[in-house]
């Protein structure tokens, strides 16, 4: 800011404004005709500034692009999940008949601990559920998941999930697994074809993944945002596509499950996974990942299959968003911004504080302010280190905005 105290500056633009037609450059001009080197009101004749503002041209913008952004899925935009903890407070409370979540570290010790992902166990007709005549106070937990996800994934005319099958039909399935991302790690969607799930039984160690066909790109293998799941490998780290073992189990012949990307829930079949991995551990008890469908008591059949993750050790997944961007492009040519409005650049009076200047200015840009047209300061960009200014030099910044 600079006070202007000349009477002859103050004179010709009241007269200008008492013409009754304002000409802002003559006003600009007056105003630089007495305004200290870097405190000038910018001026762009010729595409060169005078002060320490500069409007962009038409050429400096590039508006409305968008960008496919894909990042790893997990807390720290980690890709791979590798620890697998569960809460007790979750157990113990009527929603554990229901799912559980699961945290990538002991929410008991971490208070702070991020919900990655939910697992839950569904039943059509409430199988794996106490049933209401042994027990007036019981929920219904596996008959009421499964008509959550029936409602929220499949069309109206759809009774039950069906599953591809060795035959090319689809067989119905009273039972699902579903695998529930939390909704701030997916953000928009879940990048189909880089997903992979590890599940290890007493048969082995086994991955699925989705059938898309695709790998690291943006286009989908098929059309549709619904897709199967199926035995196989991403191979990541290779430059190899990603390979499929079998679309079905190759004894029952039954799918394994459907993705949807869009929502971040992978659906399982236990009848066709429990086939293929075997047994888990639960409590010290070996059970089969099938699940049990006894109504005697609650079965708690989502944890079979936390059980059966936590024991393959490995998660990888990563969503994919479409990010809206601006660019601008901050040019400063040789004769621009080789002064600086820091107090320190003068001395007390007024003569440069180093005597180089005098022949040679220079100044060290490191921060880049864009205003909008009320000279509101709107955005802030840094450079990583300062970048040398002076008559022999020009500079060419390029600031990304993402939103």
């Amino acid at each position: 800011m600079a006070l202007i105290n000349d009477p002859n500056i103050t004179s010709q633009i009241s007269a200008l404004a008492n013409s009754g037609q304002v000409d802002t450059n003559q006003i600009v001009s007056l105003l630089n005709s007495v305004l200290p080197t870097g405190q000038q009101i910018s001026t762009n004749t010729g595409g060169v500034t005078t002060g320490v503002y500069k409007r962009f041209g038409d050429f400096d913008k590039v508006n409305a692009k968008v960008e496919v952004v894909t990042t790893g899925l997990w807390s720290g935009d980690s890709g791979s999940l590798t620890s697998f903890f569960t809460s007790s407070t979750n157990d113990s409370a009527n929603s554990g008949q229901y799912y559980l979540n699961v945290y990538e570290t002991n929410p008991q010790s971490n208070s702070s601990a991020d919900v990655q992902f939910a697992v839950a166990y569904g039943n059509y007709t409430g199988n794996g559920s106490m049933t209401l005549d042994l027990n007036d106070n019981s929920l219904l937990a596996t008959k009421g998941t499964y008509a959550q996800y029936k409602s929220m994934l499949l069309e109206p005319t759809d009774t039950k999930f069906s599953f591809d099958n060795s035959t090319g039909t689809t067989t119905d399935s009273d039972s699902i697994y579903a695998i529930n991302i939390a909704r701030a790690r997916y953000r928009e969607s879940m990048d189909a074809g880089n997903w992979q799930l590890r599940l290890k039984g007493t048969n082995g160690t086994f991955n699925f993944i989705d059938d898309s066909g695709k790998k690291f790109g943006d286009n989908l293998g098929k059309s549709g945002r619904v897709f199967n799941v199926v035995s196989g490998a991403l191979n990541l780290g290779t430059q190899l596509d990603a390979t499929v073992e079998n679309t079905t189990n190759p004894t029952n012949g039954l799918g394994y499950g459907k993705f949807y990307p869009d929502r971040g829930i992978i659906i399982l079949n236990p009848i066709a996974i429990g086939q293929l991995v075997g047994n888990v551990t639960v409590n010290g008890v070996a059970v089969n990942l099938s699940g049990s469908i006894s109504t005697a008591a609650e079965q708690y059949n989502h944890k079979r299959l936390i059980s059966a993750i936590s024991g393959a050790g490995d998660f990888e997944a990563r969503r994919t968003e479409n990010v809206s961007t601006q660019h601008f492009f901050v040019r400063a040519t040789n004769r621009e911004f080789n002064y600086s409005n820091n107090p320190t650049y003068l001395d007390a009076n007024g003569f440069f504080a180093e005597s180089t200047f005098e022949t040679d200015p220079q100044t060290y840009i490191t921060t880049v302010g864009l205003l909008n047209d009320s000279n509101e300061l709107i955005a802030v960009a840094k450079t990583s280190q300062p970048i040398n200014k002076s008559f022999d030099k020009e500079v060419l910044i390029k600031v990304k905005l993402s939103f």
